[in-house]
């Protein structure tokens, strides 16, 4: 029996909240956070990190790990919130997504040494994939050649990370670090191809109330994610009143994470996609700003452990970079999202009518 085509817009009236399988595909990322985070601190802490270019590097290269598992995470999101997330297709592209992060999570912390591969390859059957089989599977014409056009750039940087993934650090640093750069720029350009033309972001269909869970949702997962790292930390050698003031500090921050959060971009921001004039343009800010929220985060988790272990004694540059740095991109974040956009959309409980917005002025990497 042939199988249907998938919804190529979710209607509006149709369900918003994300599947059960998503979810799953969320618990992923718990996981992932912890190996990002595990990651930084022996950077930081139990590998020479205490000089200041040790850090700067080894964090570098953190962050490219992190920003390739975020393009895995807000391509499946954008896919599922503008075709069916009940299609069995659809289904297909999120348990290749759920298993490829998995397996690029595994082979984070010595991703640029023995466990490269495995990383690459991981990233590039998810990126490919999904164009190849939304391309098989839809039938109107301008949304099979958007997925053409970016099975194309996958397919041309998946070869980056490949040949990358076979040479020593630093030209697989430098490869990698371009794939990433090229698949930004095209997707910012709307993904061009020679002879296939490009698209535009606001004339993207999208279902703009389940990609602000989306986004909810991955936000949620790394403030769980902070819990996690404060409590292991602490159970380690639960003993001594530094150290319980250091968890406690902890408990607190990430309380008040979530706090700042629900009072202000989390809460009205289904709102502000939902009733935006072009739902996909404001979903790409909100997905830069949840990208710099959630790097805040992040860090903040990896203050904690350093706090934890190191609660008294000399304090490295490292650390307080990376603990202050924490703090600032948060902030920054969640600034972004009450100030970059105009007024026009409804407020919830009293907050300023500018906190959120219907028109924004930038865009965010690998919306689909």
């Amino acid at each position: 029996m042939k199988t249907p085509e998938p919804a190529a817009l979710r209607p509006a009236h149709g369900p918003s909240r994300a599947t059960f399988l998503e979810l799953f595909f969320d618990l992923v990322f718990v996981f992932a956070l912890t190996r990002i985070s595990a990651r930084t601190f022996e950077d930081l802490a139990l590998e020479g990190g205490k000089t200041a270019w040790t850090a700067v590097t080894g964090g570098g290269k953190t962050l490219l790990l992190f920003l390739a598992l975020w393009a895995i995470w807000q391509g499946t999101a954008w896919t599922t919130s503008r075709y069916d997330p009940y299609h069995i297709w659809l289904q297909v592209i999120v348990i290749i997504a759920l298993v490829g992060s998995m397996v690029m999570a595994v082979a984070i912390p010595r991703a640029f040494t023995s466990t490269g591969l495995p990383f690459a390859v991981a990233y590039v059957v998810v990126q490919v994939s999904r164009p190849a089989i939304l391309l098989m599977v839809l039938r109107q014409l301008q949304y099979r050649r958007l997925q053409l056009r970016m099975l194309i750039t996958f397919s041309v940087t998946g070869v980056l990370w490949l040949t990358g993934a076979l040479l020593p650090t630093d030209p697989r640093v430098t490869l990698w670090t371009l794939a990433l750069l090229v698949e930004y720029l095209a997707n910012r350009a709307g993904w061009p191809v020679h002879g296939l033309g490009r698209s535009t972001v606001s004339r993207w269909d999208i279902h703009g109330e389940h990609l602000a869970e989306r986004y909810q949702q991955i936000f949620l997962v790394a403030l769980g994610e902070t819990i996690l790292i404060a409590g292991l930390a602490y159970s380690r050698t639960p003993t001594g009143a530094t150290r319980t003031a250091a968890f406690a500090a902890a408990l607190l921050t990430s309380v008040l994470f979530w706090r700042i959060y629900v009072q202000r971009a989390g809460q009205i921001l289904g709102e502000a996609v939902t009733r935006a004039a072009h739902p996909a343009t404001i979903g790409r800010s909100a997905a830069d700003t949840h990208l710099i929220m959630i790097i805040g985060v992040v860090a903040t988790a990896i203050g904690y452990e350093l706090v934890s272990e190191h609660p008294t004694g000399h304090n490295q540059v490292g650390w307080v970079a990376t603990i202050l740095g924490a703090r600032r991109s948060s902030r920054s974040g969640g600034r972004a999202s009450s100030t970059r956009c105009s007024a026009g959309c409804p407020r919830p409980g009293g907050w300023p009518s500018s906190s959120w917005c219907c028109s924004c002025r930038c865009s965010s990497p690998w919306g689909p």
